[in-house]
């Protein structure tokens, strides 16, 4: 068992029977799609209904089983279990790598809990010293939020799909990755992406996680906020 499928293992041990549960994106959120399928299979739980945070998430969670709803039908998320690209001693967050950065915040903030799995290597002494930060912008004239980004102390870079061409999102935007050296405040970087025009959303989650469950080869540490 991998790391990250022991951390999805890991965290079954929060999920109760009737819950109403957020479906993270990425390679472990989907390692916990998959441990949740086996837990309803064989009955360990049962009563679970899910919102997906991406069509990838969702397309997982159908093909194998998984009752899914909306926000719009159930209103307020008991659990999101989620994935992470870094987390830092606080249990703030870079999310984003996968793409999914807009939607796993909305549902996210409509969840009593938000419970990371991670291997150990997404652990961080302080934000942006492993990974670039993503940034969702609408496609409209979107370079000219390159110039913005790179005056905030990064070096954006515009995402590419496989194919070369700008990577697009479930909403329809385009994503910048901006690599930073640490990013020294992060609320305060937050406060000024959150008040230019044309940027969507980005991939700081900050005060949000309330536990995560991270494993090695060897051992699975809960951290707390």
């Amino acid at each position: 068992m991998t790391p990250k499928q022991r951390a999805a293992q890991a965290a079954l041990a929060h999920v109760r029977s009737g819950m109403l549960l957020g479906l993270g994106t990425g390679s472990t959120a989907d390692c916990f799609i998959r441990a949740l399928a086996e837990a309803l299979g064989r009955g360990a739980l049962n009563d679970i209904r899910c919102v997906p945070t991406s069509i990838q998430s969702q397309k997982l969670a159908e093909q194998l089983g998984v009752p899914l709803t909306t926000l719009s039908e159930v209103g307020t998320l008991d659990l999101t279990v989620d994935g992470a690209d870094e987390i830092d001693p606080n249990l703030d967050l870079i999310k984003g790598l996968g793409g999914a950065l807009l939607r796993e915040k909305i549902v996210a903030q409509n969840s009593r809990a938000l419970l990371i799995v991670a291997d150990s290597s997404k652990r961080v002494a302080r934000l942006g010293q492993r990974c670039p930060l993503p940034v969702e912008v609408v496609p409209f004239e979107h370079a000219c939020q390159a110039a913005f980004l790179a005056g905030l102390g990064c070096r954006p870079t515009l995402r590419l799909g496989p194919d070369g061409t700008p990577f697009i999102t479930d909403n329809g935007n385009v994503i910048y990755d901006c690599r930073f050296d640490g990013i020294a405040s992060p609320r305060r970087l937050l406060d000024e992406l959150a008040h230019r025009a044309g940027i969507v959303e980005c991939g700081l989650f900050l005060g949000m996680a309330t536990k995560a469950v991270v494993a090695d080869e060897r051992e699975v540490v809960e951290m707390v906020a």
